[in-house]
């Protein structure tokens, strides 16, 4: 089974890229309501919240496990991939949303949204520094020889995600407010940097422009999968092929089989858990 968390719906976005692109697997997803947002929340307890979801979805026998909250792959990914030393194997989203926004970019001008958390980790910054030597390859003279990295944080969207507000003009407006400053900056690419983001993307679009390509971290974290499986044999052979889909909630069962199913464009119950 692949095991999906998140500290709350955002996740959904991942697993419904899942299922389009490799829907023959069974999935276990773990959405940690009530610890959310992990963004208020010191680095030590999130490693330890990060650790407890890996745990639950191990014992549900989840040999391959995704970290779909960006908070959570900035700050805790490498400690829970020391802790476990890949059994379960466990992989997060930020790190392939960097490299496909290096990959995409025509002047090296790289815009992020994302929440107050993941912004202020500085994580997607220092991957995209890390990673620019070798996967930056400007394509127009014009273009800097070093990217230019342009962050903002947007507070607001999630909790209006949440509340089904996606098409409303205060979101909108919001949205506008919070763009601004990478339209100024005239960022040829913006990732974004939250698994809630994808509901919104065509907002985004409209106010940035065609020209700005979007990178979603849930697209490119399921886009680079099928890559890892194959360099990893023993591990996608071990993955049960029933096409099932269980959802465990750590809060409020009615809320997560609501907003849930909106996420993730079916219908779901979550089941309660403690962890």
């Amino acid at each position: 089974m692949i095991g999906i968390f998140d500290s709350g719906f955002g996740g959904l976005t991942v697993l419904r890229e899942y299922l389009k692109q490799y829907p023959q697997y069974d999935y276990v997803y773990l959405g940690d309501q009530a610890n959310a947002p992990y963004g208020n929340h010191s680095q030590d307890h999130v490693n330890a919240l990060v650790v407890r979801n890996v745990e639950f979805l191990a014992k549900k026998g989840c040999k391959l496990i995704i970290i779909a909250c960006n908070t959570a792959s900035a700050e805790a990914l490498r400690h829970v991939q020391h802790h476990y030393k890949g059994k379960p194997a466990i992989l997060g989203v930020l790190i392939p949303a960097a490299e496909e926004a290096l990959k995409a970019t025509k002047f090296g001008a790289i815009g992020i949204i994302g929440t107050r958390g993941t912004i202020a980790s500085g994580a997607y910054e220092r991957e995209l520094l890390k990673l620019a030597p070798t996967l930056y390859k400007p394509t127009d003279k014009r273009a800097n020889r070093q990217i230019r990295i342009v962050s903002q944080a947007c507070p607001l969207l999630v909790p209006m995600v949440e509340e089904g507000m996606t098409d409303s003009t205060p979101t909108n407006m919001i949205l506008k407010k919070y763009l601004m400053p990478l339209k100024a900056a005239q960022v040829d690419t913006l990732i974004l940097g939250c698994t809630h983001y994808p509901l919104l993307q065509k907002h985004i679009q409209r106010i940035m422009g065609k020209q700005c390509a979007l990178i979603s971290s849930s697209q490119a974290a399921v886009d680079a999968i099928g890559d890892w499986l194959k360099r990893h044999k023993d591990i996608e052979k071990s993955l049960t092929r029933k096409e099932t889909q269980t959802f465990y909630t750590t809060e409020s069962p009615e809320r997560f089989s609501e907003l849930g199913s909106r996420f993730l464009g079916q219908r779901i119950k979550g089941e309660k858990v403690e962890i």
